[in-house]
């Protein structure tokens, strides 16, 4: 078949053997396992040496951070606005999955976290009673919307503009070009297929899966400090130490096991709706009792100034001084750090809801509606704050932490006995469900892509992750901040190399992609056929379909035969055989058919009891 006729590929279709990849679990594995000892045995030895290696990056790599974010933003930009825009994530002509309602409220759910909840309240009030360097005096008009602007940068267009990215990558990878759901599969197009098996291919996968166990660590880490100040304020306890937090994160861990191995996942989901619920009720119940018209008209305010100041946010680095690399790594580069370590994990959750979905839609959709929501929980809960700071009343003068402004914003509104408990509640869900969802991601990418890994294996993740998270907390002392943020920026520098050859990769893809060569193909035909019938025939001339002079025709400049442009869509059996297949009728030319694997699979199990996905064999 002609590239520009095929409609595309989906990894359902194909003949996958999965099974566990022992290289790249074994040394991920061994890795994480030799770290998380080292931290319990030593961890003042692990602060130390991530303090020292820290701000070494700081110094020489914080410009990596800032960017891979700026690229990701300008790409997505690109890409909704290019020739590739049209091009669907799944076949020619497929629908998508979900309707645009439930796929942007999916899409929702990935936007919030336990980040509006312990920076929400906080950090606009830092950023309003010490603004960043070189830009406005404090406790002013205008540091108010400095202050929010500045957090609408953290939270806002860069950081889901890369997750859209690597989402996308993704979803084209795997919905159009029938490669398996690892993140090394998006690299085929730059590795080749020998090195994307191979040793380069591994590397990225570790390397993701790496970064996802350092970004979720560094959520679940937040999620204990917080529940850790809630139980404090309930029980009346006099301090939380880090010996709580580890008691809660043990309790936390034999949650997420319980959900993870006795198939109470599906409770879990509607546990997990039931919080996104309850948090948009405490986002509305903060704009009602709060200072409700004040709110409204920061909200506006807020957005004009984050658009403002875009440009010169974003261009702030070393450049302007010590003091503002100070700030960058106190604030933007954990950011940046965090949303890099975060894309594997968020970027497999947006690629499986938005099959089906055109680029174009796809990039402004998922760039906009959850920077738009988290626009306006950072408002509400920054702006009420401010208020109160404004007001003189207790708990807001900078001093406190994160987690002690989050209860203290609480405690002024009515019902103040009631919220703490349902905040710990939704504290605790959000660290159950991403500790699930996260560790199933990285049960795929050790597994050669399955997406129903093991339960052992996933188990074996999540228990990572929290050793990780306690890890942190241990070399944090008693800033346990500073211990997650550190580790979080070190792990995320490497892997900010990866989402650059990521964005190589992805648009080598595109530049191949069947509908762009049709694209092609269809202005050269248009344009030849323009000129040939003004030359021939003046203004009196139609378009007719016909076979053109050698080396006239639309494709005169393009080689449909080059390996790069046929080897995807050539079908191999699980041993990876070239098989005959032909696309009309979609017969196998081994006689091979869907209903084969499904009789072979009923009454198949996996290992731990689950039913084999039909037509996806398992080592």
């Amino acid at each position: 078949m002609h590239p520009g006729l095929v409609p595309g590929i989906s990894v359902d279709e194909l003949r996958t053997r999965f099974g566990l990849d022992k290289v790249v679990f074994g040394i991920t594995a061994a890795l994480i396992v030799a770290f998380i000892l080292w931290g319990v045995i030593a961890p003042d030895s692990v602060g130390d040496t991530s303090s020292t290696m820290f701000s070494w990056a700081m110094e020489n790599t914080g410009w990596l951070l800032n960017i891979v974010m700026i690229l990701g933003l300008v790409i997505m930009i690109y890409l909704a606005f290019s020739r590739f825009g049209n091009i669907n994530l799944g076949k020619d002509g497929e629908s998508p999955e979900f309707s645009r309602f439930s796929w942007i409220a999916m899409m929702f759910g990935a936007g919030i976290g336990v980040g509006i909840f312990f920076f929400g309240p906080s950090e606009p009030l830092w950023h309003y009673l010490s603004p960043p360097p070189h830009t406005v005096d404090p406790e002013t008009p205008e540091s108010l919307h400095q202050a929010l602007a500045q957090s609408h940068f953290h939270w806002g267009l860069a950081a889901w503009a890369l997750y859209a990215l690597v989402g996308g990558a993704l979803a084209y990878s795997i919905y159009r070009r029938g490669r398996v759901s690892l993140m090394s599969s998006v690299f085929r197009s730059l590795f080749g297929d020998r090195h994307t098996d191979g040793v380069a291919g591994r590397l990225v996968d570790m390397m993701a899966i790496i970064a996802t166990l350092f970004g979720t660590a560094a959520t679940l880490g937040l999620s204990a400090i917080q529940i850790g100040e809630g139980v404090k304020i309930v029980s009346g306890a006099s301090d939380v130490t880090n010996t709580v937090l580890i008691l809660i994160m043990a309790v936390l861990t034999v949650c997420f096991i319980i959900s993870a191995v006795s198939g109470v996942s599906r409770g879990i989901r509607y546990l997990s709706n039931l919080n996104i619920t309850l948090t948009l009720g405490l986002v509305l119940f903060v704009f009602i009792a709060g200072p409700t018209l004040f709110l409204l008209n920061l909200i506006p305010s807020g957005i004009a100034s984050y658009a403002d100041n875009l440009i010169d946010m974003m261009g702030r680095s070393l450049s302007w001084g010590q003091d503002t690399l100070d700030f960058q790594a106190q604030w933007t580069a954990f950011y940046w750090a965090w949303w890099i370590a975060w894309t594997p994990f968020v970027g497999m959750f947006i690629a499986r809801i938005s099959r089906g979905r055109t680029l174009r839609e796809f990039a402004v959709v998922t760039t906009l509606v959850p920077t738009f929501i988290l626009i306006l929980a950072f408002t509400v809960f920054g702006g009420t704050a401010i208020a109160f700071h404004r007001d003189g009343k207790a708990g807001f003068d900078g001093s406190g932490t994160s987690e002690q402004t989050l209860f203290s914003m609480f405690d002024h509104l009515p019902l103040s006995g009631v919220i703490p408990f349902i905040v710990i509640f939704v504290l605790a869900v959000f660290f159950i469900t991403s500790a699930d969802s996260a560790s199933v991601v990285m049960g795929t990418l050790s597994s050669k892509g399955d997406p129903a890994p093991r339960k052992i294996i996933v188990v074996f993740w999540g228990l990572c992750m929290m050793g990780i998270a306690v890890v942190m907390l241990l070399a944090g002392g008693e800033d346990a901040l500073s211990g997650l943020q550190n580790l979080t920026i070190l792990i995320a520098i490497p892997f900010s190399v990866v989402l650059i050859g990521l964005v190589v990769a992805f648009l080598r893809d595109l530049a191949t992609d069947p509908a762009a060569i049709r694209r092609a193909y269809a202005e050269n035909a248009i344009h030849n056929a323009v000129v040939k019938g003004l030359e021939e025939h003046g203004d009196e001339f139609e378009i007719a379909v016909g076979r053109a002079e050698e080396g006239h025709g639309a494709g005169a400049d393009f080689d449909s035969t080059a390996s790069e442009v046929t080897d995807w869509y050539r079908r191999t059996d699980e041993d990876g055989n070239e098989v005959d297949y032909d696309y009309t009728s979609g017969e196998w030319g081994d006689g091979w058919s869907p209903d084969d694997a499904r009789r072979d699979d009923i009454g198949d199990e996996d290992a731990d009891g689950d039913p084999a996905t039909p037509g996806l064999n398992r080592e």
